[in-house]
């Protein structure tokens, strides 16, 4: 692999990894307002925070992509 190769392929994972901060980020914010405004929101939650151990899960593997 080529020096321009290897920056693309590190840029593509930065942009990926930002992108699932981003997202994760959101999705925290949304189930806080989710608990201010609805007493049983377990039901509405679980979906969502499930979603955000996905976007965790990724974490690792995106960064061991960065840093080689």
């Amino acid at each position: 692999m080529n020096d321009i190769e290897s920056i693309r392929k590190v840029n593509w994972n930065l942009r990926k990894h930002i992108s699932l901060v981003l997202t994760e980020m959101e999705l925290i914010q949304r189930v806080c307002k989710i608990k201010q405004i609805f007493l049983n929101s377990e039901r509405i939650i679980t979906p969502i925070l499930e979603r955000i151990l996905r976007i965790k899960s990724t974490h690792p593997d995106l960064q061991s992509g960065l840093s080689s």
